[in-house]
């Protein structure tokens, strides 16, 4: 049986409850008739539940239901968390003053640190996506690897422990040390790619309806996931911005948004603001809320640490915060992240007090706990590039988009290419694997200059 993953209204609504007490909205009357109808709980780890036929069209119906009135639910929120970028800068005291028009550069070496850094971040967490902390940490350790200095591997690792704690099954092929040949194919490349193709269409000044007509062009249906499907699946039905980001999606305050972020921040140096405002208008297509603060937040600290005289990576994690309310989730999750990070000099202490905070709250890809585990890996990692994404990946979650997303910051930090160690970038062989149209096969030297051009290309006024 076929089973769409992510998109499915019945596997929908646990997630939304979920969402829902996040939010602070009032949903147990809900969730009753929900189970008392037979319905289930959100699927833990994968975005379909494993039944072994399908549901009935009556619960699927009641579920479509339900999805529409938890989304009418008041939310105590709303006010502390608003998605409009006029009344998430009203909250921000601290907003960034803008940079004059190419008043600070970025250049293509320090780009190409920043491709390759997203790449070795990314390439190091594929194989222990989805895997419980425990599960990570008995792999690394089995072979000497812990806290990962170089990527992981199965050779030595006792078969009963693969049995227990398996890589992950679409990695396992390509991302190992013993396999690794050239980038594999992942969301966390594809966004950024998709993201140049954007920027060469229309611009710095392009707007959200510019994103949906590039992920309607060029973004194949199965290589995306939660939230970016579910937006995807709302433009097919006619649908349009914003409401894309809002109609029976509980994924919207997800990860998605933020491993769309790089770009964003690599062609507005030096100017956190600008950066911020073109992630929001991209996330704005899938995400709202905190979704959206991930990837302002992680824009504007890759702004901040793109050229040639970027502060160090806490200066950079502050102009991050900047963008943020102060109020939102995300932004107190941060901070005790920062704070935790440099109060403790084991970082697995760090870790357990993060996991004992958002696990039981959070799913494993939403944004507030990823984004937190982001900044106190860069803070405890102090901007060494294999420190920082060793630190990030061992700390659980979504750790191929966290390392991607650390491994991008600290290859900006480090300056070139030449300065990242070469057990990290040699296995790549400057060539990634993509769906994305013309784009499979080039090197992350040839994405550095593509990237460099449209960060020195003169930008009118975004809408």
């Amino acid at each position: 049986m076929l089973r769409l993953t992510w998109v499915q209204p019945e596997d929908l609504v646990g997630h939304e409850l979920r969402q829902a007490r996040l939010d602070g909205r009032d949903a147990s009357a809900v969730a009753a008739r929900w189970h008392a109808a037979g319905g289930g709980e959100a699927p833990p780890r994968a975005g379909a539940s494993a039944r072994p036929r399908p549901v009935s069209p009556r619960l699927r119906r009641l579920a479509e239901d339900l999805l529409d009135e938890l989304s009418r639910l008041p939310s105590q929120s709303a006010d502390a968390e608003p998605t409009d970028l006029d009344r998430i800068r009203a909250l921000c005291p601290d907003w960034p003053s803008p940079r004059p028009a190419a008043s600070v550069s970025v250049s293509a070496a320090r780009l190409e640190a920043a491709w390759l850094g997203r790449a070795v971040g990314c390439l190091l967490g594929k194989p222990v996506e989805k895997l419980p902390l425990t599960g990570i940490r008995l792999l690394g350790r089995a072979t000497g690897n812990w806290p990962p200095a170089t990527y992981f591997t199965a050779r030595g690792v006792p078969r009963d422990l693969l049995t227990a704690y398996p890589w992950n099954r679409r990695s396992a092929t390509t991302s190992l040390a013993e396999n690794i040949d050239g980038m594999p194919e992942d969301d966390d490349l594809n966004y950024p790619l998709l993201n140049l193709l954007l920027l060469r269409r229309h611009g710095r000044a392009f707007t959200t309806d510019d994103v949906a007509r590039v992920w309607l062009d060029e973004l194949p249906p199965g290589r995306t996931f939660t939230a970016e499907r579910v937006a995807l699946r709302n433009l097919l039905t006619g649908l349009e911005p914003p409401d894309t980001a809002r109609h029976r999606n509980p994924f919207r305050e997800w990860i998605g948004a933020l491993i769309r972020a790089d770009v964003h921040g690599w062609t507005n140096p030096g100017d956190p603001a600008a950066a911020a405002g073109q992630a929001h208008r991209d996330a704005a297509l899938s995400h709202t809320a905190n979704g959206v603060y991930a990837a302002m937040f992680a824009a504007a600290v890759v702004a901040a640490a793109a050229p040639a005289d970027a502060p160090d990576v806490h200066a950079c994690l502050r102009a991050g915060l900047a963008v943020v309310p102060p109020g939102s989730r995300l932004a107190g999750a941060v901070r005790h992240a920062v704070r935790l990070a440099g109060a403790h000099a084991d970082f697995d202490t760090v870790v357990d007090e993060l996991h004992a905070v958002h696990s039981p709250a959070h799913h494993w890809v939403h944004a507030v706990p990823n984004t937190a585990l982001i900044a106190a890996a860069l803070t405890h990692g102090d901007g060494d590039f294999t420190g920082s994404v060793s630190r990030v990946v061992s700390g659980g979650w979504d750790t191929d988009s966290n390392g991607a997303t650390v491994g991008g910051v600290a290859g900006l930090l480090a300056g070139s290419a030449a300065a990242l160690p070469e057990h990290w970038t040699a296995p790549l062989k400057n060539r990634l694997a993509t769906s994305v149209g013309g784009f499979d096969g080039t090197g992350f030297d040839t994405l550095a200059h593509l990237t460099h051009r449209e960060a020195t290309r003169p930008c009118p006024s975004p809408p």
